[in-house]
């Protein structure tokens, strides 16, 4: 619902005013890549254990490759990217709801990671090598 209220706010909310808006909109457009990148790379990664739930899937494993051995939730971390970079190519209006979406996810993961240590005795090892649930060297 996030994501569309983003989409939404974006087509029609005020858009970028002066000179910055074409830096913004050029940043917007990297960071809607970078985000599709990070979560497909993700979602390989996880293979046939990806959720849309907290829960872990039955048939998943614990994934500490590629972009999870940066961060602790690279989807939800690529889908901020992409929110944000939606948000700059559009409209300020669609960023308030990108910093939403984010605190959302931020506390999803938090419940995500309780199912997760409950389901793998090798998670609370993994959240000592792999610090940051969202953001590299900042979450």
């Amino acid at each position: 619902m996030l994501l569309a209220a983003i989409l939404v706010l974006g087509v029609v909310g005020p858009g970028w005013s002066g000179s910055t808006r074409w830096w913004l909109k050029g940043a917007g457009v990297l960071l809607v890549f970078a985000g599709v990148y990070v979560i497909v790379k993700a979602v390989r990664a996880l293979g046939p254990g990806m959720t849309p739930y907290p829960a872990p899937a039955e048939t998943g494993e614990l994934a500490e490759a590629g972009p999870y051995a940066v961060v602790r939730h690279p989807v939800y971390s690529g889908g901020i990217l992409f929110a944000s970079g939606i948000s700059l190519a559009l409209s300020p209006w669609a960023l308030a709801a990108a910093g939403v979406l984010a605190v959302v996810w931020a506390l999803k993961a938090r419940v995500e990671e309780r199912f997760l240590a409950a389901r793998f005795p090798a998670y609370t090892e993994y959240c000592t090598r792999t610090r940051y649930r969202l953001v590299p060297f900042v979450y």
